[in-house]
């Protein structure tokens, strides 16, 4: 099920916890789009012709994007990508940005599904996360969307927000169901290095999040979303009717896919490829019709570890017939013999050959997954 995930990296501000690669600088999305439709042609080839079932445009924004950017990306695609006719198609989008002409104009092109970036539908929350919208923008933006027929929606929230109370927190899931959301991503926060939001705890200008509070926030999310019928189908993601995002699915399942655009990162089971999170430099080297790209050839031990780890965080979880299959015996011994203290501390179970996570070990899952990881010898 290959993909294309296209990195708009343009935001009117910076959120103060992001470290996604992106810019203020908007004077440059004219340059910007001109370097995507041509690096658009020169990759066509990577997907070895294979229909494109899901596209994803992720950021930075992108509904900063102009319709007319948008229009002459899809053209592109379509004239270098076989895309299937039932394809995902994903932009990203902040509630702000969700005007009725702009929602109007996108009914128009192939977007099919919408991806808002509510956070949380309280002012103290948004005003800590540097948020440029309003609760009220938040509001707007879901009853808009739904009129202008877009009934395929996702919204992200965070939890564990330092003062974000619990009862604040019950109240934004209330909000949320109160929508009908068919998809959810919950994120906890996390202070990642060289963010503003780092600075801030590091100079004591504001409390950093609270352990306690991420977990007990957790356990409220976790119990909500199964009260109202939601799938927990991967650690930070919940759908309803089997309405997953089939694009993420792809990334935990190992399917190959395309990134294009500065930063965006690309996969085909034997290699990875980074572009550079630079835009100059990415521009630069597409005005010689050179992709602007790191490569790394990934051993049997990487394949592995990276099937692992992104198994585990999924409800389909780890086969042990998989590694035994594509790994070999010395890699399923390690696995077992690596799984055995957890499920004996609760963290994990065995079902039908498959390692799956409890709740409990979703709380650690990097931690876990890092003690299954092999080094090649």
């Amino acid at each position: 099920m290959p993909g294309i995930y296209i990195h708009v990296p343009f935001c009117r501000r910076k959120c103060h916890y992001c470290n996604f690669y992106s810019m203020t600088l908007l004077q440059y999305r004219k340059d910007y789009r001109e370097g995507l439709l041509k690096e658009i042609r020169l990759r066509k080839g990577y997907l070895s012709q294979q229909p494109v079932q899901t596209i994803y445009f992720g950021g930075g924004t992108p509904s900063l994007l102009v319709l007319d950017d948008l229009e002459k990306i899809f053209d592109a695609l379509n004239g270098s990508f076989q895309v299937a006719g039932d394809a995902e198609i994903t932009l990203e989008a902040n509630p702000d940005d969700l005007t009725e002409g702009y929602l109007d104009g996108l009914r128009h092109l192939p977007v099919n599904r919408l991806s808002i970036g509510i956070q949380s539908f309280c002012t103290e929350d948004l005003h800590f996360l540097n948020r440029i919208h309003s609760s009220q923008q938040a509001v707007a933006s879901l009853h808009l969307a739904r009129r202008k027929g877009f009934d395929n929606l996702s919204i992200d929230l965070i939890y564990g927000i330092p003062a974000q109370t619990t009862e604040r927190w019950y109240g934004n899931l209330q909000k949320a169901f109160s929508f009908h959301i068919p998809h959810v991503s919950a994120y906890a926060l996390t202070v990642e290095s060289n963010t503003p939001l780092e600075n801030l705890i590091r100079r004591e200008k504001i409390q950093a999040p609270d352990e306690e509070c991420m977990v007990e926030h957790f356990h409220i999310l976790c119990d909500q979303m199964e009260k109202h019928g939601y799938t927990h189908y991967e650690i930070s993601n919940f759908c309803r009717d089997g309405l997953y995002a089939r694009h993420n699915v792809s990334y935990w399942a190992n399917e190959s896919y395309l990134g294009l655009g500065p930063a965006a990162h690309s996969y085909n089971g034997h290699s990875r490829q980074w572009n550079k999170a630079d835009l100059k430099s990415w521009l630069d080297s597409l005005s010689r019709d050179q992709p602007c790209f790191d490569l790394e050839m990934l051993s049997p031990g990487q394949r592995y570890n990276e099937y692992v780890m992104t198994s585990l965080r999924t409800m389909w979880g780890c086969s042990t017939d998989v590694v035994l299959r594509q790994f070999g015996q010395d890699y399923h011994r390690h696995l077992l013999r690596t799984a055995a203290g957890w499920i004996t501390s609760g963290h994990l179970t065995m079902q039908n050959d498959t390692l799956k996570l409890t709740r409990s070990g979703m709380l650690f899952a990097d931690r876990i997954a890092s003690d299954f990881f092999r080094i090649d010898d």
